[in-house]
């Protein structure tokens, strides 16, 4: 888990699928290659930090049908 963001400002996106509710995840990409997972609802807290390896068995494992990221505009 990340407390704050590494140095470098990180480009947090979230799913076009995401409501109006705001119950979003957004994600980011990290330096390196990795993946940082953070709640849309409290953007300044935690976020889940994810190598690239991690990240794919994540996605690949079931729990999230779909997930697009692209750059903010």
């Amino acid at each position: 888990m990340i407390s704050k963001a590494p140095g470098a400002r990180l480009a947090w996106v979230k799913s076009s699928y995401s409501g109006a509710q705001g119950n979003c995840v957004e994600v980011a990409v990290l330096p390196g290659g990795g993946y940082a997972l953070r709640d849309s609802k409290a953007p300044q807290g935690p976020a889940l930090a994810f190598g690239p390896e991690t990240f794919a068995a994540f996605l690949s494992g079931g729990m999230v049908q779909a997930v697009v990221v692209r750059p903010a505009r």
